[in-house]
């Protein structure tokens, strides 16, 4: 019965890690199998989907790409995903593979256990869980928090309940995986890699296999057929708040908070990029991502920054009909100052 099931892979990793790269890439060369996307996103603007439907991956079109945009999903289990999975597995051409991008915030813990419901459990089995890790970030010391800073910063605030947010989402999804990908790998040297390595290794008692990427490039022969059942795993895998919250206390995300800038067209596309690097800088803004219209510019301008590391490109031209606009969703911690944020970003243009 077991071999009769959808194999299911979660991929997960905090904001920037990569994860969406890493997918495109795997869409692309995915060995015909047929396979099912559902993504995940913290905030109400869908710039991942948006990012993958335009891959033109023949193995995963735009009707096997399903959006959930309403909050991460580790919090939405019954509302949103379960419900979403019983629509796939009720549709007449079942995938061969399903993947689950998670939201950068989410725990893929409680989605994981999710696989258990009867309803799905019969159906699908979880082939592996793959945590994409930015070793850029994690050399520069992103997830390593002064902790003194926090705990000050918990204490003045009674919404946030943990000690250390980003150190411990990013724990917590180290935790759970079974296979850890180090992406960015040419963004450090060997010294740096080396480092991270000892560092990822220091946050978990599990081993689960480890590798290198660059760019997101890992075959889909390795990302697929890990055949691990993790939903069978779930005592060694626990989350700082499960552990923290025996009682079953619902988890939230109340440590971060996002939204949306809506701009016209940029003049410059150089100095609106420049500029955007010193806003997220003197704001510390974890992660900023969307679309750019540039002025006389017949493509789309795709603009992705994890702290104030800003990749941008043209992906694809206006198509006819579509509205041309900036749009950008901000990502930080709950005491990100929103107002400044945007002011500073409306008033580039």
């Amino acid at each position: 019965m077991s071999q009769q099931k959808i194999p299911a892979t979660v991929i997960t990793g905090f904001l920037g890690a990569g994860k969406t790269t890493m997918i495109r890439n795997l869409l692309t060369n995915a060995g015909g199998k047929r396979i099912a996307l559902i993504i995940n996103e913290f905030g109400d603007l869908g710039v991942d989907g948006d990012v993958l439907k335009g891959c033109g991956a023949e193995s995963c079109s735009e009707d096997d790409i399903i959006e959930l945009t309403n909050g991460c999903i580790c919090c939405t289990v019954a509302d949103d995903f379960i419900p979403t999975m019983t629509k796939l597995l009720e549709r007449e051409k079942r995938p061969d593979h399903i993947i689950i991008e998670t939201s950068g915030l989410a725990l893929p813990q409680p989605l994981v256990a999710a696989f258990n419901w009867p309803d799905i459990r019969s159906e699908v089995t979880v082939d592996g869980v793959v945590t994409v890790v930015d070793s850029a970030a994690v050399a520069a010391g992103r997830f390593a928090d002064d902790h003194e800073a926090v705990e000050s910063r918990r204490m003045n605030d009674d919404a946030l309940d943990h000690e250390s947010p980003i150190e411990e989402l990013f724990e917590d999804q180290l935790t759970c995986a079974d296979l850890i990908v180090l992406n960015k790998t040419d963004l450090i040297d060997a010294n740096g890699l080396t480092r991270v390595r000892e560092e990822v290794k220091s946050r978990i008692t599990r081993k689960p296999t480890m590798i290198e990427a660059r760019h997101g490039g890992v075959p889909a022969s390795v990302l697929l057929g890990l055949h691990v059942g993790t939903e069978d795993d779930l005592q060694a895998r626990k989350s700082h708040h499960e552990l923290e919250h025996e009682d079953g206390e619902p988890h939230d995300h109340d440590e971060f908070d996002s939204f949306v800038v809506e701009l016209g067209s940029v003049a410059d596309q150089a100095d609106f990029v420049a500029k955007l690097k010193e806003i997220i800088a003197a704001h510390d803004v974890l992660r900023l991502k969307g679309f750019v219209d540039i002025a006389g510019k017949p493509m789309r301008l795709q603009l992705q920054a994890v702290g104030s590391r800003i990749d941008h490109y043209f992906d694809r031209p206006w198509q006819s009909g579509e509205k041309r606009a900036t749009r950008l969703v901000v990502i930080g911690l709950h005491d990100m100052d929103e107002t400044a944020v945007r002011n500073a970003i409306e008033a580039l243009v």
